[in-house]
């Protein structure tokens, strides 16, 4: 008999031809976030196994959950003797006294002699006759005993823990989070990766009307995304000219339309420059003045790159409940203002003018834009270090 982790497939089942890249890269995504323990893992089509030391099963069993690509997760009892007799020793160990059960057989291995009624039906009569007080429940059991017969033998678990779903990060391409220190931009990186995107961050920063601290503050958020499987840079951009030159020259209500079609220029540049696919920002329709399909347009006609939405029809008490989920909330309410919270007009434009917009453009040094991709300082998240040359 073995102690092994179960993994158990999510949407990736549903993939044919590339199912195999799938859970190719489902593999190499566990064997990172489990880079600490001596793990041994086997795989097919349906299940994946990893073998390890018992005494680190309780420690890894509360990693994978976070890891993207999985549904299920369990411990399970393995043996390659796959006698009705050793199915009913290996059932033993699931199952405490005084407890409610039932028994669910899947026999994947049509050449076994006993069909899967039979299987679960005789498990049960002995572990009413061996396991103290149980009481057999199908409809709404304290514990069901799982048991598949394979090929290879017969694996036994009891509780399954509910995995984050997805795909496996990086099976999808790669995209540039918009990453502010608020609430919505982290979490909007979240739900992309869980789509099976892996990213990189671009930050906005105007010093020295933005600290430090609020750099460190960005540094963190992005840290949080490592643990579901993330590899990617931050990428830091020099803003405060630009602006500068938006609050001292151009009309007040539409600063935060044209400060946004800045970055949106910016983060196309450089999204062109790292390979990266698509934009991700955190906008949520209606959640502030920038955020109205009007203003949404108006900032898009910069660019005619891809631009994902993961959070455009959340309302904030759910984006908060993500966060919190994710541990990124605390750190996000830490008070440290970043380029989208200084020089904020007392009424900004709700619905703003396109022709309007680009009436004022006309007052701008579009030169400020290429200095701004020149100068963005590279951090490079797994290694924690400034990456000197930059692009």
């Amino acid at each position: 008999m073995k102690k092994l982790i179960m993994v158990k497939y999510a949407e990736l089942t549903t993939k044919k031809d590339n199912r195999a890249f799938f859970i190719n890269t489902l593999e190499k995504n566990i064997l990172s976030g489990l880079s600490g323990y001596k793990v041994k893992i086997t795989k097919d089509y349906y299940r994946m196994f990893i073998d390890l030391s018992e005494e680190d099963i309780d420690d890894v069993i509360k990693v994978l959950p976070n890891i993207f690509g999985i549904h299920e997760v369990a411990i399970c009892y393995f043996s390659d003797q796959k006698t009705l007799e050793n199915i009913c020793l290996l059932s033993k160990n699931i199952i405490k006294e005084g407890t409610t059960f039932k028994v669910e057989t899947n026999r994947s291995d049509k050449t076994y002699e006993i069909k899967s009624m039979d299987v679960s039906r005789q498990v049960g009569a002995y572990l009413l006759k061996n396991v103290s007080n149980l009481k057999v429940d199908v409809k709404k059991p304290l514990v069901t005993v799982n048991i598949e017969i394979r090929k290879e033998g017969v694996y036994v678990s009891g509780e399954a823990i509910k995995c984050s779903g997805g795909y496996p990060t990086g099976t999808l391409g790669k995209a540039l989070l918009m990453l502010s220190g608020g609430i919505d931009s982290i979490v909007a990186g979240y739900q992309t990766m869980k789509r099976g995107v892996r990213l990189d961050f671009i930050y906005f920063e105007s010093l020295p009307h933005t600290s430090l601290e609020a750099r460190n503050k960005v540094i963190m958020l992005s840290k949080t995304l490592k643990k579901y499987g993330n590899t990617g840079k931050l990428y830091i951009v020099p803003f405060t000219k630009i602006q500068e030159s938006i609050y001292k020259n151009m009309d007040n209500t539409y600063m935060i339309t044209i400060m946004r079609r800045m970055m949106y220029r910016i983060g196309e540049l450089l999204a062109k420059k790292i390979n990266a696919l698509a934009l991700v920002n955190g906008e949520s329709i209606g959640q502030v003045a920038s955020q109205t399909l009007t203003s949404i347009r108006v900032v898009n006609d910069v660019s005619n790159y891809p631009i994902i939405r993961p959070l455009a029809t959340f309302d904030k008490l759910e984006i908060i409940e993500i966060a919190k989920k994710i541990g990124t909330y605390d750190i996000s309410i830490l008070p440290y203002e970043d380029c989208c919270t200084i020089f904020v007009p007392p009424h900004p434009i709700i619905n703003p003018n396109l022709n309007h917009v680009l009436k004022e453009e006309e007052k701008f040094d579009f030169t400020l834009i290429n200095e701004a991709v020149e100068n963005i300082l590279t951090i490079d998240i797994n290694k924690e270090e400034i990456i000197s040359d930059l692009l």
